[in-house]
């Protein structure tokens, strides 16, 4: 079963934007909360990313990946794929 990856992004944020190109390129769905200007959403996505308020914030079955730099890590590492098939 596929892993659930939750994203939050501002719309003109490049490292958003490569995030989600990564996840694309390997056919991830992926469920993308966009928070321009919404300090509510941004607050709800700090307490869920440990105080980080940058963005992306990127979640994979409810785990804190990190943000984009952490999310192409992992693919360096070659754990990227382990985690998007649910096996964490």
């Amino acid at each position: 079963m596929a892993a659930k990856v939750e994203i939050y992004t501002w719309s003109r944020c490049p490292f958003c934007q490569r995030a989600k190109n990564l996840l694309r390129q390997k056919q991830v769905d992926f469920i993308e909360y966009c928070i321009d200007g919404d300090e509510e959403a941004r607050m709800k996505m700090a307490q869920r990313a440990n105080g980080r308020t940058t963005v992306p914030q990127i979640f994979i079955d409810g785990l804190h990946i990190g943000g984009c730099d952490d999310l192409y890590q992992l693919e360096l590492e070659g754990k990227l794929d382990r985690l998007l098939q649910g096996d964490s």
